[in-house]
Order: C-alpha cells, then sequence, then structure tokens
C-alpha cells in the first residue's frame, strides 16, 4: 500500500473550520484543529446549525435526506465564512455540488454498528413486543432480515433521530429497549462502555463511509488541498471510494436501505467489497454480493465499485425510483 507522507511542506494558513454543533461534530471538528495546528496553521471552528440538526420529526429519507447536514456548512464555504468543512463521511451526498471538492479523508475509526441497550445482550434477548431504534433505512432492513431469521416478527423497528446524546437519553428513559448506533462516534466521546454488543459485518454490513472523516473545500483551493495531505491516509480513501461508488451507482439516496463496506484482504493491495441491498417495504429477500480486486489508485477503488454495484442490480437490487 501507497504511504502518504507526513512532511509539512505547505505554507501556513489561517484556517476556519465549518461544523456542526452536536457533541460528537464538534469533536471532530477540535480533532482536525489539533492536527492542523500541530502542522504550524491557525485554526478557528465556524459552530452552526443544519436543517438534519433542526428537523427531528421525520426520517431523512423524507425530508431530503444526508445532505441536509452539509448544505449550511457549505454555503459558508461558498461565502469565504470557513475555509474547510470536517464531515462523518456517511453523511455526505455521494456527488458533491459543483465548485467543492473532498480534499482529504482520514484514517478510519471502527466502521460497524453498535448495540446498546440496558438490559438486553443482543437480539435473541428481547422481550415480547420490544421496541428497537434506528434512523437507517440500512439498519431496519438488516435488523429485520435477523429478526425474520430468529422468528421475531413481534419486534417493532421503530425510527430514532436526533445527536448521540439525544439518541442514547430516549433509550435510558425506556422509549426503546435498545439503539443501534455508529460504534465510532460512541469510541470518539470515550462512550465505549454504552456498546453491549459489536455487530460483525456478517451481521450488519456497515453505510459507506461510516467511521471515516471526510474534510470539504472550495474546489479551487490549492492552498488548502495542499495543507491537508499530511492529513491523508490513502488506504481508508481507497476504501471509502469504493463503498461510495455502489452507493453512487445505485442512487445513492437515503430512501434506499443500501450497505456498502470494503477491506483489504491478503496482504496490502488487494481490496474485497461486500454490499447489500434490502426492500424497504420488506416485499424482496435481502440481496447480498461481494468482489474483491488489486486496487491501488482511486480509479482502481471507484472500478471496483462500480462492478459490485452492477453485480447488485444483476442480483436484483433496485435503486429508488426517479424522484425518490
Amino acid at each position: 500500500m501507497l504511504a502518504v507522507s507526513t512532511f509539512q511542506t505547505s505554507p501556513a494558513l489561517s484556517i476556519t473550520i465549518a461544523t456542526r454543533e452536536s457533541r460528537l461534530a464538534l469533536w471532530q471538528a477540535e480533532h482536525v484543529k489539533a492536527l492542523l495546528q500541530d502542522l504550524g496553521h491557525s485554526v478557528t471552528l465556524l459552530g452552526m446549525t443544519t436543517q438534519g440538526d433542526q428537523i427531528l420529526d421525520r426520517s431523512l429519507s423524507k425530508v431530503g435526506g444526508k445532505g441536509l447536514f452539509v448544505k449550511e456548512l457549505e454555503v459558508a464555504l461558498e461565502e469565504g465564512r470557513a475555509d474547510i468543512a470536517v464531515h462523518s463521511l456517511k453523511d455526505v451526498p455521494m456527488d458533491l455540488p459543483p465548485g467543492f471538492a473532498l480534499a482529504c479523508v482520514m484514517e478510519r475509526e471502527d466502521p460497524r454498528d453498535a448495540w446498546v441497550s440496558p438490559h438486553c445482550a443482543g437480539l435473541a434477548d428481547l422481550p415480547p413486543g420490544a421496541v428497537v431504534g434506528t434512523s437507517s433505512l440500512r439498519r431496519l432492513v438488516l435488523l429485520r432480515d435477523a429478526l425474520n431469521a430468529l422468528g421475531r416478527h413481534d419486534v417493532r423497528i421503530e425510527p430514532l433521530r436526533g445527536n448521540l446524546d439525544t439518541r442514547l437519553r430516549k433509550l435510558d428513559e425506556g422509549q426503546y429497549h435498545a439503539i443501534v448506533l455508529a460504534a465510532a462516534g460512541l469510541k470518539r466521546l470515550g462512550l465505549s462502555s454504552r456498546i453491549r454488543a459489536i455487530f460483525e459485518h456478517g451481521q450488519s454490513l456497515p453505510a459507506a463511509g461510516q467511521g471515516a472523516l471526510g474534510i470539504e473545500v472550495r474546489a479551487d483551493r490549492a492552498d488548502l488541498i495542499e495543507a491537508l495531505k499530511p492529513l491523508v491516509h490513502l488506504p481508508s480513501w481507497l476504501r471509502v471510494a469504493a463503498e461510495r461508488t455502489v452507493s453512487r451507482a445505485m442512487g445513492g439516496s437515503c430512501s434506499m436501505p443500501l450497505a456498502a463496506y470494503a477491506q483489504w484482504v491478503d496482504g496490502a493491495d488487494t481490496l474485497h467489497l461486500q454490499a447489500a441491498w434490502g426492500d424497504p417495504d420488506g416485499q424482496l429477500p435481502l440481496v447480498r454480493v461481494g468482489e474483491q480486486a488489486m486496487v491501488r489508485t482511486l480509479a482502481e477503488a471507484e472500478a471496483l465499485g462500480q462492478r459490485v454495484a452492477d453485480a447488485l442490480r444483476a442480483a436484483g437490487a433496485q435503486p429508488p425510483a426517479a424522484g425518490a
């Protein structure tokens, strides 16, 4: 695998980071701030509240998708009020608006899903009529498939919105018997003790880009793109590039229950990409496919992602209808 140099050659810059104001988003922005300051840059934060943070009574698939978490940050970049935006990459639309670029993907945290419950060690321990919370259509179809395999048709999967602390509070108040969250967010905030169990990839395949941080800039800011190079983790970028290509090729929408996860196997250059698609209405069976290839460049990662997307379609996966 190609190594990325950490030698800083770009001149010191004054950089403002646009960030959401949730505790996790601020942790992520502070993390990037510290790394950039170590490289000699002067860094400040611009905290913002996005539409995605404000709309909590409806699922993302019904109100405009994950782009609601980044639009205000992009406006700040466009207007020059901020220079970079730090995102959880799974919240970033597959295609950025014209004039914007993904300048950096950092080393990935644990990409897996976490089972969080005060009383139930896992799906099999849920009481009759239990309620499990998740905001993700991907998790919904994967949970439903696992529950059906256990014969647990009595368990309800209900929507769960809000930032990480809000979701944990709702669990603690007894609104849910268990919830499913990204392990990365819990670990970053020092909440690993809340994790009752980790879903391995065969149980709950992660979302494209889950656990990875991406940094967005205006495409014309060559100075920032150069300054961010020391933060790039190429092995992580190649993995998420393959995953995001699957999502893009399948429609890249929050209304599509899609999982995509790539990992290195057989040494440093072979990337194995798995993907799963589920019918949100539960009428069609869960589709799983996988393929591996030698990957050393973003173009090769994207080619692998396209092949896996083609395999999903051939196996019966259906992209969302136009306008969905």
